[in-house]
């Protein structure tokens, strides 16, 4: 397997069964060090691409010293360590680790855990932030050295292959009113060393001559967005274009990644990677060549052969910004993203920025969102923003009630059935995942899932696939997730009620969602986005709100968050006769009770407040549940969910 990894342990054997273990696994141990002093020795003769790192070692400095190195060398590591003492871990943990294997530890324990890490590691968005400075810092000091165009082109495409993968790349050029072309390969060797080939050396290695290979058919994008082939698509490709089939047969390759420029006049520039796996590339690859628009022109200047096309084309130069920002009609009407306002996420209080702003780096990348907050917060919306902004805008957004549907019938809700898989099935099912192949499914209420879905969910997550309850057709799917809770996800891990593995696998990125009591000046803003869209569902005269009105509203805690919020507002136009909302009846905050509580000492739990609010909207609505003024509909959720919250929270009382 690529890459090194060093063992950072002063304990022999320890360390031997560390070594034993991921060497009969198939990776590779860069070395052994005892302490800090002998890894960054290690780390500087050996470059490894992961460390395994005790917390104490040997000499006067800790693993936590060496992880600050490590975490500014862009290196990743796995903790390892017997030490429960909370300091400590709060120390390491400050480090940012993507692992803690705890001693003693089995085979299975040491696998896994490096498995997780080295998913969250590949999909960390503040990594992949630092490792495209670090390539783009690269490349200016490639332009800077001394040497030929043709030795800092080969650096450059070096440089290029620490963040995309390939085993071969092709730059191509043609111009359809001259029929000018031409091209420019780079081979990586059995080395791991990039080799310049140019088109005469291809038809060599591949014993044909240059009739044979005009004229290229070569494809390219339709616009500056890159596309991707794996599979079934990469022997599509070759079946349409003759050089992409050509290339793959020459150099046993079976997926690419093809991104294309337009040039000055009507010419083309064409950048492909390609790859001897069928599933090379991915969809953070095809994110990323777009950001790296900018070195891709970069590299032009530095293929000779290039040049000499620019010149016979025209005696203009190179227009290099063109290159790179001129868009196509398809790219200005993709660029239109939705603004906050229609995306229903107001406010622009400091804590709420904040959330945005992870909105935007998030919504690109295809990888996992873990939505944390309470109850009334505004998950939902939020994930609903993170679909809109992400490439599957198009495909649907399926959302699953974890908390609402019961725990004998959630895994047919899911994954689908067939006809006569149980009892009732006496149609086909299709399951939430498989509706939601290409676009996203969301999982509200993941803390509610019982253990063996739990299992079967990870499953799910790990193989990219499903299979039908009471069939036997595997089906692929390709599916964004997104997770919400209102609970302590850690907490429940140490109680045994969620699975480790699992919350490794959806906490690739976690979004925690302020409560309306933090975020107090926003609540303006959200009052009359409320009324404006009320009044014209409910066709009522309301188009503001008065200020004294605003003023209360403020004054309250808010427990419900903005879902209380919103339906205060509704029941407030039902009664409201005027164009403006002259007053709004507010409940009273428990101020005795807070003090109480404060005095006390204890900060109560999420879910005896919640277990509060049910009550005390219970009361309001006279103990009805469902249908109109019932509490189900004040709480703006279905009668059936509120029914077994009402049954897990304890709430003995019968309620009609």
């Amino acid at each position: 397997m690529d890459g090194k990894i060093l063992i950072v342990e002063d304990e022999f054997i320890i360390a031997s069964d560390l070594r034993i273990i991921l060497e009969g696994a198939g990776y590779e141990i860069a070395g052994i060090a005892p302490s800090v002093a002998k890894a960054l020795e290690i780390i500087n003769l050996k470059r490894p691409v992961w460390v395994f790192l005790d917390i104490y070692l040997s000499g006067t400095l800790t693993g936590i010293d060496l992880a600050k190195h490590l975490v500014e060398m862009n290196i990743p590591f796995v903790y390892v360590s017997a030490n429960s003492n909370q300091s400590i871990l709060e120390a390491a943990k400050a480090t940012k680790p993507y692992g803690f294997l705890v001693k003693p530890f089995r085979e299975k324990d040491v696998l896994v855990t490096f498995d997780i890490a080295k998913y969250r590691y590949e999909h960390d968005i503040e990594s992949k932030i630092l490792s495209e400075i670090k390539l783009q810092d690269e490349v200016v000091k490639i332009l800077a050295d001394t040497g030929t165009k043709e030795d800092k082109g080969v650096k450059i495409v070096s440089a290029i292959l620490s963040q995309i993968p390939f085993d071969f790349f092709y730059v191509s050029w043609t111009d359809p009113k001259t029929k000018v072309q031409g091209g420019q390969g780079f081979v990586k060797n059995l080395d791991k060393e990039i080799k310049p080939i140019g088109n005469a050396s291809l038809l060599e290695k591949a014993g044909k001559d240059k009739s044979e290979l005009e004229p290229i058919k070569k494809f390219s994008t339709p616009s500056s967005k890159t596309k991707i082939f794996v599979e079934h698509d990469f022997a599509g490709l070759c079946r349409t274009h003759s050089f992409d089939q050509f290339l793959g047969r020459t150099f046993d390759l079976k997926s690419a990644l093809i991104k294309t420029f337009p040039g000055n006049g009507s010419s083309e520039i064409n950048f492909s990677f390609y790859s001897h796996s069928k599933t090379g590339f991915n969809q953070n690859q095809t994110i990323l060549l777009d950001r790296l628009s900018l070195l891709l022109i970069q590299l032009l200047d530095n293929i000779p052969t290039y040049q000499q096309f620019v010149e016979k084309q025209s005696d203009q130069p190179l227009d290099r910004v063109s290159l790179v920002l001129k868009p196509s009609v398809a790219d200005s009407i993709a660029d239109k993203k939705p603004d906050g306002l229609s995306l229903g996420l107001i406010g622009e209080s400091q804590c709420f920025k904040l959330i945005k702003e992870q909105l935007a780096t998030i919504a690109p990348f295809d990888i996992s969102v873990l939505i944390l907050g309470e109850s009334g917060t505004g998950k939902e919306r939020l994930a609903q923003a993170i679909h809109k902004l992400s490439s599957r805008a198009l495909k649907p957004i399926i959302k699953v009630n974890c908390a609402a549907i019961p725990a004998t019938l959630i895994e047919s809700e899911l994954f689908g059935h067939e006809r006569g898989a149980f009892t009732g099935a006496i149609d086909r099912r299709i399951g939430k995942f498989e509706q939601a192949i290409g676009g996203t499914i969301f999982l509200d209420e993941i803390g509610e899932l019982t253990m063996d879905l739990q299992v079967k969910l990870l499953c799910v997550l790990q193989e990219k696939e499903i299979v039908r309850l009471g069939g036997n057709q595997v089906i692929k799917t390709d599916v964004r997730v997104i997770a919400a809770t209102n609970q302590n996800l850690e907490k429940a891990i140490a109680e045994g009620r969620f699975r480790l593995d699992l919350y490794y696998r959806l906490n690739v990125f976690p979004i925690t969602m302020p409560p309306l009591r933090d975020r107090k000046e926003d609540i303006p803003a959200l009052s009359r986005y409320f009324v404006a869209n009320l009044s014209k569902k409910m066709d009522r005269r309301a188009k503001d709100i008065s200020e004294d009105a605003l003023k209360a509203l403020v004054a309250y805690d808010w427990p419900g968050n903005i879902r209380e919020l919103e339906n205060i507002i509704e029941r407030s136009l039902v009664f409201n006769r005027g164009d403006i909302i002259e007053q709004i009846e507010a409940p009273q905050n428990q101020n005795t009770e807070k003090q109480t509580q404060q005095l006390s000492g204890r900060i109560k739990t999420i879910r005896e407040l919640e277990k509060e609010h049910i009550i005390s909207t219970l009361h309001y609505c006279n103990g009805k549940v469902s249908g109109v003024g019932g509490a189900a509909e004040l709480l703006d959720m279905p009668a059936n969910t509120l029914f077994a919250r009402i049954k897990k929270l304890g709430i003995l009382k019968d309620f009609e």
